[in-house]
């Protein structure tokens, strides 16, 4: 309920800053091969991949970068793998 009268608030054509942080998270997964998992090459054996739940991680990270990019907030500081 809440959803449709926020929707009548908006100008027809207008697009939430979630759906845009969306497509440019489609946009860039697709762009890096973001999730898709190494192919073994002859002669050696593929690491194994990352977890499902490790996948789902990275993938709402990236969403919550890309959501800040639309709205124009800075982003908060990358973390490192140790």
């Amino acid at each position: 309920m809440d959803q449709a009268s926020n929707s009548a608030a908006v100008a027809p054509g207008a697009r939430r800053d979630e759906d845009i942080a969306l497509d440019l998270l489609k946009f860039v997964a697709s762009a890096t091969s973001f999730i898709r998992p190494a192919a073994p090459s002859t002669g050696f054996t593929a690491t194994s991949g990352p977890k499902p739940e490790e996948q789902v991680s990275q993938l709402l990270d990236l969403y919550g970068r890309c959501l800040q990019a639309v709205q124009g907030s800075a982003p908060a500081p990358a973390k490192t793998a140790r």
